[in-house]
């Protein structure tokens, strides 16, 4: 292993539209979500091979990873303000090095001169049977075909949108892992990283 610190860029989307929900702000709001975005504060811990997302001392966890927050995620992140708002953080986050990000934007956007630029993949079909199994662990009875519709309509915003769209940057490794196992793509990963001095 690299003994790297996992910075899940998402998961502070997530709960920006999480806070805002909760605070009565609504997500087509720019000024008002980049507000709240502006006064987070947040901590990433490990507990054995779980991550926990901590926002102003609260574990926020399980609750930023329900459909609704996702599809919030995504609107909150069309709002130039409010990625100005996480940026300064993800990117000082980035410069202590020995990280590893996860985000739409992060090769193109937030750290373009990275060491190594990873985009990851998987086909729509194999990336929603995952969500789906993941949320019936949880407990969660959802349809197959609505988490499908909704990961593909998220993908659509975050492509049209006109800041930090998702795209592949032109120096990224694209890592298809639609027919791999788990250990299969962190194998491959390392294997990656490695190669670039890891």
């Amino acid at each position: 292993m690299l003994h790297f610190q996992y910075v899940d860029t998402g998961a502070m989307y997530r709960a920006v539209a999480l806070v805002s929900k909760q605070r009565g702000v609504s997500w087509s709001d720019a000024d008002a979500v980049a507000n709240v975005a502006s006064g987070l504060r947040f901590e990433f811990a490990w507990d054995t091979d779980f991550l926990h997302v901590i926002v102003d001392g609260v574990d926020v966890t399980a609750q930023i990873r329900a459909d609704d927050i996702g599809r919030g995620a995504s609107d909150v992140s069309v709002h130039p303000a409010v990625r100005s708002a996480l940026l300064d953080l993800q990117r000082d986050l980035g410069h202590r090095g020995g990280v590893v990000m996860d985000g739409r934007d992060i090769g193109t956007v937030v750290l373009p001169d990275a060491g190594l630029k990873i985009f990851l993949d998987a086909d729509l079909d194999e990336r929603a049977r995952r969500r789906h199994e993941e949320l019936l662990r949880r407990g969660e009875m959802v349809h197959f075909d609505d988490i499908k519709d909704a990961l593909e309509a998220r993908d659509k915003q975050d492509r049209e949108r006109p800041t930090a769209p998702l795209v592949a940057a032109v120096d990224a490794i694209h890592v298809d892992t639609s027919k791999l196992t788990i250990r299969e793509a962190i194998d491959l990963v390392l294997e990656l990283a490695r190669s670039r001095g890891a």
